[in-house]
C-alpha cells in the first residue's frame, strides 16, 4: 500500500501520514487554513497575475529551469509532462529537497501530496499555484526515485520586495478632483530624496480626494509609478 508524507513533516520529524493517492495532473486546492513554509505559502487561483509553462522531459530535465520571481507575487506554475513517463515538480529548499530525494530512493514506492507540488502522468498537465511571501534562493525538483539523482532539478530566485515608503506630511494646497491630483506643501520624502517644497502629485484613489479640503494636514506615501510621482496612501492628521 502507498504510504503519504506531509512534506513539513517530513523535515521536521521524518513521520509516515495517513495514505493517500497523489498522483495524477489534478490542481491542488489551496487549503482552509495554509501552511507557511520557508519558500512561501499555498496561493489562491484569484490572486494569479503571472503564469509559467514548464515542460518535463525523460531527459530528466524541466524548460525552463531556471526561474526569477518577486517577493509577494502569486504564480501559477503550468507543468506540461512530455514524456512517457510520471514526472513531478517539487518546490523547496535546496537542502530539503536533497533529504527528500535521499527518502524517496529509500523509499520509492512512497507518495506524497502538498500544494507546493504536482504529479504528472505522461501526456499530461499539472498545476501549482504559489504565494511567494519569502524571498531566497530556492528550487524545485522531481523527487521521483532516480530522476533528482538524474539532474531533474531547477534554480528558483525569490527576490526581495522593495521596502515600503515612509509616511512624509504635507498641507493641502490644492485638489483637483477632474484630473486626479493634489498639490501639497510638504516635507521631507526619504524614499524619494526629496526636499521640502510644493509640488503637485497625482493620486491613486481620486474618490478619496473628496475627503480633503485646502489647509487639512495629511500623512501620505509618495512613489515613482510610471515615472510620476504618485501618492499611494494617505491619512488624515486630526
Amino acid at each position: 500500500m502507498h504510504t503519504s508524507l506531509r512534506y513539513a513533516a517530513l523535515f521536521a520529524a521524518l513521520i509516515l501520514a495517513t495514505p493517500v493517492h497523489a498522483h495524477g495532473e489534478r490542481p491542488h486546492a489551496a487549503p482552509a487554513v495554509a501552511e507557511q513554509t520557508a519558500w512561501g505559502i499555498a496561493g489562491q487561483a484569484a490572486d494569479v497575475r503571472r503564469t509559467v509553462d514548464i515542460d518535463m522531459t525523460d531527459a530528466m530535465r524541466f524548460t525552463p529551469d531556471t526561474l526569477t520571481v518577486r517577493e509577494g507575487e502569486t504564480v501559477r506554475f503550468r507543468l506540461h509532462n512530455r514524456g512517457r513517463m510520471l514526472h513531478e515538480m517539487v518546490i523547496g529548499t535546496p537542502d530539503e529537497l536533497a533529504k527528500h530525494a535521499a527518502l524517496m530512493a529509500k523509499f520509492p514506492d512512497m507518495e506524497h501530496d502538498a500544494p507546493y507540488m504536482a504529479h504528472v502522468e505522461p501526456g499530461q498537465t499539472g498545476e501549482i499555484v504559489w504565494h511567494f511571501n519569502r524571498p531566497g534562493p530556492f528550487e524545485f525538483a522531481c523527487l521521483i526515485a532516480g530522476h533528482y539523482e538524474a539532474g531533474m532539478r531547477g534554480t528558483l530566485q525569490v527576490e526581495a520586495a522593495a521596502p515600503v515608503a515612509a509616511f512624509s506630511e504635507g498641507v493641502v494646497r490644492k485638489i483637483d478632483v477632474a484630473n486626479g491630483r493634489l498639490t501639497l506643501r510638504h516635507g521631507p520624502i526619504a524614499n524619494l530624496d526629496m526636499p521640502p517644497m510644493t509640488m503637485v502629485f497625482r493620486v491613486t484613489d481620486t474618490a478619496r480626494l473628496a475627503e480633503l479640503r485646502p489647509g487639512d494636514t495629511i500623512r501620505f506615501r509618495a512613489e515613482r509609478i510610471d515615472g510620476v510621482i504618485t501618492l499611494t496612501e494617505w491619512q488624515r492628521v486630526p
